[in-house]
């Protein structure tokens, strides 16, 4: 199955510098579909000219992002560049803890294709 995601600039460029190998989503109804050997084609905000196709070689479910980030380094959930604090004050504009706990969170391992 094929899938598309948005993604701001920065993580798109981390994830085409190999320093990015997991994306981080809500496990909501939409990601609920992704499984491993699916593509995601993801286009870079705002234009969503710009876009790359990964393939899921690997999926992570978790309560929360904090949940995820005790097992992983910053260095393949964004960049180095990050903490883990500032990525999870990110994520969290975007999903609140409230649907974090509604939904749980996932960790998608793609490899650029």
């Amino acid at each position: 199955m094929k899938h598309e995601m948005k993604l701001q600039p920065e993580y798109y460029n981390f994830i085409l510098n190999g320093t990015k190998r997991i994306e981080i989503r809500l496990f909501d109804e939409k990601r609920r579909q992704i499984k491993i050997g699916d593509t995601i084609k993801f286009l870079k905000e705002p234009e969503l000219k710009c876009s790359f196709t990964a393939k899921v070689v690997g999926l992570l479910r978790y309560n929360t992002f904090e949940d995820m980030f005790k097992d992983f380094d910053i260095s393949i959930l964004s960049d180095e560049s990050m903490s883990k604090s500032e990525l999870i004050d990110v994520l969290e504009q975007f999903y609140t803890k409230e649907k974090q706990e509604q939904y749980g969170v996932l960790g998608i391992r793609i490899e650029l294709i």
